[in-house]
């Protein structure tokens, strides 16, 4: 899901995306910042699909193309501002969340949410291949109705 800002909060909204792009060195450009403001104008961590994203601009004053919302989200990525989370290999997830913590993936809804990180404790994690190193660990714990 993603904001739904009121037209008086917009401009508040717009500034907080615009330092947001500002502050990982992405330029501002228009479609960034409609898709930054989206994502974290109302100050909300949230979980998005690009799918999902790009059915929010639609709605929005300044929509963009499937396209540019994928590769913006691939930039947004790159520029260490939003964490891909990819579910079944094949579906992926945008958290705007970037601390360590482990997520729900509700397969029912198709949804993914945080899970509580104080809860979960690794023991440990195997060790790495020669010549290679653990970048992070993905914890997705799946829940379905019993």
């Amino acid at each position: 899901m993603t904001a739904q800002i009121p037209p008086e909060a917009r401009q508040s909204a717009i500034d907080i995306s615009t330092t947001w792009l500002s502050q990982a060195g992405l330029r501002p450009t228009r479609q960034r910042v409609n898709l930054a403001t989206l994502l974290v104008g109302d100050g909300q961590d949230r979980h998005v699909t690009a799918e999902s994203l790009y059915d929010a601009s639609r709605s929005s004053a300044d929509p963009v193309s499937l396209a540019t919302v994928y590769n913006t989200l691939k930039a947004f990525c790159d520029a260490g501002v939003l964490r891909e989370i990819t579910v079944d290999g094949s579906k992926s997830y945008f958290d705007t969340n970037l601390t360590d913590h482990p997520h729900f993936y509700w397969e029912d809804e198709g949804r993914l949410s945080d899970a509580p990180a104080d809860q979960l404790v690794l023991a440990s994690v195997p060790d790495a291949p020669e010549g290679m190193e653990i970048s992070k660990v993905d914890v997705v714990i799946r829940l379905r109705g019993k």
